[in-house]
C-alpha cells in the first residue's frame, strides 16, 4: 500500500485568559471547557457559549481571540470542545450527543457564581448546529442563539426530497467529514483519491493507515444508519427564542440555513423572533468586497483576522445587549440586513426577506444546437421560445466537469474563472445578452427544466454566471438535484438558493448546465446504489428539453428599490 499523506493536528497550547474545567455531563462523560471572565471578575453576569469541534485552543477558529472580543464588552464567556474531540473525553460521534450534552454544560454555567442565569450562544458550521441541537433541550436558561453559516440538517446524508422522484445530490464532504474532523480526537487530514474505484478502500485503505476507525463513518457505509440528532423533537416545535442567522452568499452550506429560514418563517412564534444577516461571503468568512482571490488563494493569516474581529461580532454583540441584557428592545435592530455584491458593503435593511419592490424575470435557454462546447453557447432570452428542443449531453465519471475551487468552503478565497466549463462537450451554456444598466438581482432563483437519460438516474448541476466585458465568468449562484429514472417524465424544480448581486452594466447571465461538478460532489457512476461502493464507471447520456410550454425557465428576483 502507498502511503498517504495524513496531517494530525492535535490541540493548541492553553489560553493564559481562561481557566480550564472539565465539566461532567449526566452519564459522567467531562468535557474540556474554558471559562473567560471579563477582568477576572467572579460577579454574576449573562454567559457567552461556543460548543465546537475545532479545538478551543487552536488557530483555526481563533476562540481565545473571540473570547477576548466578548470579554472586553462584558460577557463571560464559555468554550468547550465537544464530546471525544481534542481535551474532551467520551465517545466520538458527531451530531447526536450535542442536544444532551448542550442542556447538561447549560446547567451547569447557570450554578456558577459569575453566571445570572442568562445564556446565549454563539459559533460558525458546526458550533452553529450546536446551537439548535441545546435548542432542541429547551433549557430555561438559554434566551438566545446566533448561529453562522450552518443549518439543522448540516452534514445529513443526501435524502430523497418529498413529493418528488428526486434526492439531493451527495456532497463529498458528507463522508469525508467523518473522516477527519471526527475520526479521532485530534483532526486528521488528508487526500482522497478520487480516480480509484470503488472509492470505500481508499477510505480502509486509510484506515489501516491511521490504525483506527471512524465510528461515525461506520455508521454510515455501507447502510447508512439515521441516528436522531434531536431526541426531545425538532428544535422549531418548542418555546421560541431570538435567533439572529447570518447567512453566505456563496456558503456552500447555505441550503441547509435557508430551509431552516423557511422552517421558521412557517411558525408565526419563531417568525417574530428570527432576524437575519445576510453577506457577501463564503463558509470561512471571506468577504467578496475583499477580492481575496486576488491574492492567490493566500489565506488570511492569524493578524488579519484579528481585524475582522469587529465586523464578524459586533452584530452579534447588539443582538446579546438586546436579548441577553435587556439594553434595548427588539425593534431597534432590523429584522433582515443584506449585503449586495458588487455594489458597497453597507447593509441594506428591510422587514422581510425578499425585501418589498422585488420582481420575478424569467430567462429561457434556447439553441441547443449550439449550446453544447461552445463557449457562449445557446442564448437566455425573455422570450419563450415556440418550438421545441433536445439539448443533450454525455455524462463520462472518468472525466467529470470540475470543481474549479480547492476548497468549497473558503471559495472566495479563489473565486475562479469557469469560462472554460463552457468549450467542455458535456456542459450546456446559454447566455445573456448583456445589460445595458446595472441590474440588481435579490431573492430566490429556481430553474425548472425536464430531463431524459439513458441511465438509473441523473444528475443535474445549474450554475448562474456574471459574464464580464473580457469574457471572464464568475459564479453567482448554483443548484443540483439526482432524478431518479421515475422522475423522467416529470418537471422538476431546481433550487439555486438565493442571490443579492448587482450585474454591471456591460455584463451578462451565463447559465450552464452539466451533470457531474466533481469532486465537491461524489459523481453518479452509472449504476444506482451507494456511489462508494461501486467498482466501475459507466458513461450516461442525459438531455433536457428547451422551448415550448414545458421547456427551461430559469426564474430570478429583481430588485428595482435599491439606491446605488
Amino acid at each position: 500500500m502507498t502511503n498517504m499523506h495524513i496531517e494530525r493536528i492535535g490541540p493548541g497550547p492553553r489560553s493564559p485568559l481562561a481557566t480550564e474545567v472539565m465539566v461532567p455531563m449526566r452519564d459522567g462523560v467531562r468535557l474540556a471547557t474554558d471559562v473567560y471572565l471579563p477582568g477576572g471578575e467572579v460577579t454574576p453576569g449573562p454567559v457567552i457559549l461556543v460548543r465546537l469541534p475545532y479545538d478551543k485552543n487552536g488557530l483555526y477558529t481563533g476562540q481565545p481571540a473571540v473570547a477576548g472580543y466578548f470579554t472586553r464588552h462584558g460577557y463571560r464567556v464559555v468554550v468547550q470542545d465537544v464530546r471525544g474531540k481534542f481535551r474532551s473525553e467520551g465517545e466520538r460521534l458527531l451530531f447526536v450527543n450535542e442536544a444532551e450534552d448542550g442542556y447538561d454544560t447549560i446547567d451547569w454555567i447557570v450554578k456558577q457564581p459569575w453566571s445570572d442565569g442568562v445564556v446565549g450562544m454563539w459559533g460558525d458550521s458546526y458550533y452553529g448546529f450546536t446551537q439548535w441541537a441545546a435548542v432542541s433541550a429547551r433549557h430555561p436558561a438559554l434566551r438566545a442563539i446566533s448561529p453562522r453559516v450552518t443549518g439543522t440538517r448540516l452534514g445529513e446524508l443526501a435524502e430523497p426530497i418529498p413529493g418528488t422522484h428526486t434526492r439531493e445530490v451527495e456532497m463529498a464532504v458528507h463522508r469525508l467529514y467523518p473522516l477527519t474532523m471526527f475520526h479521532e480526537r485530534d483532526m486528521m487530514l488528508w487526500e482522497m483519491d478520487w480516480a480509484a474505484l470503488p472509492y470505500h478502500e481508499t477510505v480502509e485503505k486509510y484506515f489501516e493507515q491511521a490504525g483506527s476507525r471512524s465510528a461515525a463513518y461506520d455508521l454510515w457505509y455501507p447502510n447508512p444508519v439515521r441516528l436522531r440528532r434531536f431526541r426531545n423533537g425538532s428544535p422549531f416545535d418548542g418555546p421560541a427564542i431570538p435567533v439572529l442567522m447570518t447567512i453566505g452568499w456563496w456558503d456552500n452550506c447555505a441550503p441547509w440555513q435557508w430551509a431552516d429560514h423557511e422552517q421558521l418563517q412557517r411558525r408565526p412564534h419563531w417568525a417574530l423572533n428570527e432576524y437575519l444577516i445576510i453577506e457577501a461571503i463564503d463558509h470561512e468568512f471571506n468577504s467578496h468586497f475583499e477580492r481575496p482571490w486576488r491574492n492567490g488563494g493566500a489565506r488570511p493569516t492569524p493578524e488579519e483576522r484579528g481585524e475582522t474581529l469587529p465586523r464578524y461580532l459586533d452584530p452579534v454583540l447588539e443582538f446579546f445587549d438586546i436579548f441577553l441584557r435587556g439594553n434595548g428592545k427588539p425593534a431597534d435592530i432590523p429584522r433582515v440586513r443584506w449585503q449586495l455584491a458588487n455594489s458597497s458593503p453597507e447593509y441594506r435593511t428591510s422587514e422581510t426577506w425578499p425585501p418589498e419592490g422585488t420582481t420575478t424575470l424569467t430567462l429561457y435557454p434556447g439553441g441547443a444546437a449550439a449550446a453544447r462546447g461552445q463557449g457562449d453557447g445557446g442564448t437566455l432570452a425573455p422570450q419563450r421560445r415556440a418550438e421545441e428542443e433536445t439539448a443533450a449531453w454525455r455524462h463520462d465519471p472518468a472525466d467529470p466537469v470540475p470543481s474549479l475551487a480547492p476548497d468549497p468552503f473558503a471559495f472566495l478565497v479563489f473565486h475562479p474563472d469557469e469560462r472554460a466549463l463552457g468549450d467542455r462537450p458535456d456542459v450546456l451554456a446559454f447566455t445573456a445578452e448583456p445589460v445595458t444598466e446595472p441590474l440588481d438581482l435579490v431573492g430566490p432563483v429556481t430553474l425548472r427544466t425536464r430531463v431524459h437519460a439513458d441511465g438509473p438516474e441523473v444528475d443535474v448541476f445549474a450554475r448562474l454566471f456574471d459574464v464580464a466585458p473580457d469574457g471572464s465568468a464568475h459564479r453567482i449562484a448554483r443548484g443540483q438535484l439526482t432524478v431518479l429514472a421515475e422522475g423522467y417524465d416529470s418537471d422538476i424544480e431546481i433550487d439555486l438558493g438565493h442571490l443579492g448581486y448587482r450585474l454591471p452594466a456591460g455584463h451578462a447571465l451565463r447559465l450552464m448546465v452539466a451533470g457531474s461538478d466533481a469532486p465537491e460532489f461524489v459523481p453518479f457512476l452509472g449504476q444506482a446504489g451507494n456511489r462508494w461502493a461501486q467498482t466501475m464507471a459507466t458513461a450516461t447520456t442525459q438531455s433536457i428539453k428547451l422551448g415550448g410550454e414545458s421547456g427551461t425557465a430559469l426564474k430570478l428576483s429583481v430588485y428595482r428599490g435599491s439606491e446605488s
